[in-house]
């Protein structure tokens, strides 16, 4: 029985450096669309990272889906995701066609410099060196 090889995903953790340094800045994932962890802060628990980044990929999924519905437009892209908290400020940006930079900050950050770096680091990705298979998912239903 022959099996197909997936890709092998590899550390992308190097582009969260930047900004794990910023002030405020708590923990930060880089994860495939489909929810596979590529890099996350060294003191993020495997637990915590990989229940963070399926919920990021539902939750980018998500918000695409509504911000097409409620602009009626099919060609809406998605920018960037901000989710308020009593504890802090999630970010997420998609990196790429098929990558998410996600980073959680505490309430007194500064969220235009967040935003700004965020930015940066997924410039310094570029599409070409972010780009990751999805998962096969098997044959269609």
């Amino acid at each position: 029985m022959t099996t197909a090889k997936r890709p092998v995903s590899k550390d992308m953790s190097w582009v969260l450096e930047p900004l794990l340094v910023l002030p405020k800045i708590v923990h930060a994932l880089v994860l495939s669309a489909d929810g596979l962890v590529q890099g996350a802060s060294p003191s993020l628990g495997r637990e915590a990272r990989e229940g963070a980044s399926a919920m990021m990929s539902a939750l980018q999924g998500a918000a695409r889906t509504v911000a097409i519905s409620l602009s009626a437009d099919a060609g809406t892209q998605l920018r960037q995701i901000v989710i308020d908290t009593t504890s802090g400020f999630v970010f997420a940006m998609p990196a790429g066609e098929n990558t998410v930079l996600a980073v959680f900050a505490e309430r007194e950050v500064d969220m235009g410099i967040v935003a700004h770096h965020m930015q940066i680091q997924v410039a310094t990705l570029g599409d070409k060196v972010m780009t990751s298979q999805a998962r096969d998912s098997g044959t269609p239903a």
